[in-house]
């Protein structure tokens, strides 16, 4: 997970897309993996960058989840070049 930065009890990573149609694709497939597994990350969305935050705000911090998640999170830009 060397793309993820801990800041307190956050999980952050930035992703920088090809173009604005491929970031949305990630940010879609993000939402139908983090539907799936009822976890959700903060997603900020600027032109083709993404900002995410992974945190368990009713367990107080992080856990396992945020963890599997950015791994998923990791796979998907990945496969989309970013």
């Amino acid at each position: 997970m060397s793309e993820w930065t801990r800041e307190g009890e956050e999980l952050r990573r930035t992703i920088t897309a090809p173009d604005f149609p491929t970031a949305i694709r990630i940010v879609d497939e993000i939402a139908v993996k983090a539907e799936e597994m009822n976890h959700h990350p903060d997603i900020d969305i600027r032109w083709r960058t993404l900002h995410l935050v992974l945190t368990t705000h009713d367990a107080g911090g992080l856990t396992d989840l945020d963890h599997r998640l950015a791994a998923v999170i990791d796979d998907i830009a990945a496969k989309h070049g970013a």
